[in-house]
């Protein structure tokens, strides 16, 4: 890896200072959620900042289906919120999901000077390691998006650790970071009190590692911005 900087951000602000090939993160749970979605079949994913704006998407485009939360619960009158334990058995094929989140969405519509904008999960880890090494861009920006894009999270910080890491062939401990998440940070999404929203089965699939063999693309086609899958063989 010959890029010649590789930079870990943090939150919204981290997201508009972002340069290059930048990696927004956001790993409990939207762009692991993202990839559930796509690998269920979904066409595109377009995400958005606002709760008013998915609604006019969805005039625009009736078909679509509408993903979203609030303080980590569905968004009333959506048709899913953000956890993939409650969309995983579900056939998306061929759909357009319409999404917005506290965090994700947010940093992937701030990261407004980056030259190429992928998001970013422990489930398609190695995908955006491998994309990253082949484009061998000259900057890296990886952005950890926290709670609600102002509150630093020990999984987008463990992410982006894990992806730097990997970049320049060093070692790193995936085990060690699950183990200090279940009782740290992670321990919100196995609380039973928050089982109705985020079952704790969402734990696991947000850091299954490696689970998925493509990236996550951010690309704009007439003016609409959307992720589109991108598989790496």
């Amino acid at each position: 890896m010959k890029a010649t900087q590789i930079e870990i951000l943090q939150l919204t602000e981290g997201a508009r200072e972002a340069k290059g090939t930048a990696v927004i993160i956001d790993v409990f749970r939207a762009f692991s959620t993202a990839c559930y979605l796509m690998a269920a079949g979904a066409e595109k994913i377009i995400p958005v900042l606002h709760v008013e704006e998915a609604l006019r998407l969805k005039e625009m485009f009736p078909a679509a289906i509408l993903l979203g939360e609030r303080n980590e619960k569905k968004v009333p009158g959506f048709d899913f919120g953000n956890s993939p334990t409650h969309l995983r058995e579900i056939d998306f094929r061929g759909k357009t999901i319409i999404m917005t989140t506290s965090s994700g969405t947010k940093g992937l519509m701030s990261a407004v000077d980056a030259e190429e904008i992928l998001s970013g999960s422990f489930v398609n880890a190695g995908a955006i390691i491998e994309y990253i090494k082949r484009k061998n861009p000259v900057h890296v920006s990886l952005v950890c998006m926290g709670y609600e894009g102002h509150t630093p999270t020990q999984e987008d910080t463990f992410l982006a650790e894990y992806v730097k890491a990997k970049l320049l062939n060093q070692c790193v401990d995936f085990d060690s970071m699950k183990t200090i998440l279940s009782t740290g940070d992670g321990a919100r999404l196995l609380d039973p009190a928050n089982s109705e929203w985020s079952p704790a089965s969402d734990f696991d699939l947000c850091l299954d590692l490696d689970r998925f063999d493509f990236v996550l693309k951010l690309v704009d086609e007439k003016g609409i911005k959307y992720l589109k899958r991108q598989i790496i063989d």
